[in-house]
């Protein structure tokens, strides 16, 4: 019995990377839509950072002294 288990064991690991490699990696609609949307999240947040570098920028050269 212990045996046969054994060989059962290892009859099923030395198969596991034969098992994963069999199916092909394809991506649907939804995971394409999904990584648009967290695209398009990016990009909105990309704008307001650019202007706020390019005002700390402008700040940073002007030559005026601003009192607060």
């Amino acid at each position: 019995m212990k045996k046969s288990t054994l060989l059962t064991l290892a009859a099923l690991i030395s198969t596991a990377p034969a098992y994963a490699a069999a199916t092909e990696p394809t991506s649907g609609l939804l995971t394409w839509a999904f990584l648009g949307f967290i695209a398009l999240i990016v990009v909105g947040q990309l704008i307001p950072a650019g202007m706020m570098i390019a005002g700390i920028v402008k700040g940073l050269i002007s030559s005026e002294a601003v009192e607060h």
